[in-house]
């Protein structure tokens, strides 16, 4: 979705927002929400609406629950717990695929996932072909290079597996994987425990800044073209029953992701009280949201072929053992409402 069409999505959110604002529910009429996140860059928009108010505006009472990483939420989903989640496409599937019916309907980032290499590795990439970069590290370090990443089903574990596999050649055991949390696996490269991360923002700014000889060797769009990243993800039974909350809640998504975009700084402070536990400096989380900016979109419709892919690659992997139908993950109308909305200037 362009920045244009995004903010004049934004101004028909934001008459919305005024609309509802000036007859909002009483305390007693509101939906109360179990909302499941991880402390992630790529779950901006959530703490976005949750500072700005949005999305108390849209008559939720949101009762947060924090997660180290996508398995566990799945678990969550699947002991009946959260209404609403922001997580990864790929434990959304896992999710879905396992009994959980819940339904995508945004998207909160695209191509999300970047490898950073350490000083041992990353002169391996700086000469020669990068598809032979692991071998020759091998050779001269007899043993493989140690790859940090999130647990295996996770976005980051699928995307650095279709990297080594469908972008270099290579098989998946040409490398060590040490699977971690987000903040696992930033310490695992700030101590040296790792040669390098298939890693998202802050990380890779974090990471960056304190080591001097670490760079990205690989971008999202190199590691895997139009990869889905996080989402957000509604369970159908919320849906049925509250879906004039879940229109507006979609709403004040598109605009904290047109926000996002633009490097608002009202966005950026909200994002830095939430991610890294509200511990970040706020010029670090500005440049992570910086760098990530173009990845951030909220149309669902813009990742459905990209989630196929990933679907079927997962499959191949078997980190998904039964099936996942795309079509029913995703519910777009909300979505495609605003846009409607949009092209009829009503």
């Amino acid at each position: 979705m362009s920045i244009a069409r995004s903010a004049t999505l934004a101004l028909i959110v934001g008459t919305s927002a005024l609309l509802m604002g000036c007859s909002s529910p009483v305390d007693d009429s509101r939906v109360s929400a179990e909302i499941g996140y991880m402390p992630i860059l790529p779950d901006a928009q959530l703490f976005v609406g949750l500072e700005d108010g949005s999305i108390a505006d849209t008559g939720i009472e949101p009762k947060l629950v924090s997660f180290q990483n996508g398995p566990a939420m799945v678990q969550a989903l699947l002991g009946g717990q959260l209404d609403i989640a922001y997580f990864g496409i790929g434990p959304t599937m896992v999710a879905r695929g396992k009994g959980a019916d819940i339904k995508v309907v945004a998207s909160n980032i695209i191509e999300q996932i970047s490898f950073v290499a350490l000083g041992n590795l990353a002169p391996y990439f700086d000469s020669g072909d990068p598809a032979t970069a692991f071998k020759r590290f091998e050779q001269d370090h007899d043993r493989k290079a140690r790859v940090s990443t999130f647990p295996v089903g996770s976005v980051p574990q699928t995307v650095l597996d279709y990297w080594l596999v469908h972008q270099l050649g290579l098989k998946r055991d040409a490398i060590d994987v040490i699977y971690q949390g987000a903040s696992q696996v930033q310490q695992a490269l700030l101590t040296g425990a790792v040669d390098g991360a298939a890693i998202l923002e802050p990380v890779v700014t974090i990471v960056q800044d304190r080591m001097d000889d670490a760079r990205v060797v690989a971008r999202g769009e190199q590691m895997f073209p139009g990869q889905p990243g996080a989402v957000l993800a509604i369970r159908a039974e919320f849906i049925a029953a509250h879906p004039d909350i879940v229109q507006a809640l979609v709403a004040a998504h598109v605009d904290a992701t047109t926000r996002l975009r633009a490097g608002d700084a009202s966005a950026i402070d909200a994002v830095q009280a939430y991610v890294g536990g509200g511990r970040l400096p706020r010029d670090v989380v500005a440049r992570a949201i910086s760098n990530t900016a173009d990845q951030f979109v909220a149309d669902p419709n813009d990742i459905i072929e990209g989630t196929r892919r990933m679907r079927d690659f997962q499959r191949e992997l078997g980190t998904i053992d039964t099936d996942a139908d795309i079509d029913a993950l995703f519910d777009t109308r909300f979505y495609d409402a605003l846009e409607t909305e949009q092209a009829t200037g009503s």
